[in-house]
């Protein structure tokens, strides 16, 4: 996965805590509601956040994992062909050497 997409799906992730520690705080301070239909509202909500919850608990999980393993395939890539990784380092830092030295 690129740069751009990691950086959207943990903006995503972080977006949805703060959605789901907003939706508890709203039923921590509506608590004191009367009513049957209140009450049943809110046992559904509490419901759906717990679930969310759990959701983005295993896509954390995933995200890790996916992460975890782009880093083995990397090491395994390095070892398995150390000149080629030493050729492209050492082009890279030609090239942010060359553009450093413009400025």
């Amino acid at each position: 996965m690129s740069d751009a997409a990691n950086s959207t799906t943990d903006k995503l992730m972080q977006d949805l805590k703060v959605v789901v520690g907003d939706a508890e705080a709203l039923l921590k301070a509506t608590a004191g509601s009367a009513g049957e239909g209140a009450s049943e509202l809110r046992q559904k909500v509490q419901t759906s956040l717990a679930q969310a919850r759990r959701d983005l608990r295993h896509l954390e999980e995933a995200a890790i994992e996916r992460a975890r393993a782009a880093g083995r395939a990397a090491d395994d890539y390095v070892h398995d062909n150390p000149w080629k990784a030493i050729g492209a380092a050492a082009g890279v830092g030609l090239i942010i050497g060359l553009l450093i030295s413009r400025r």
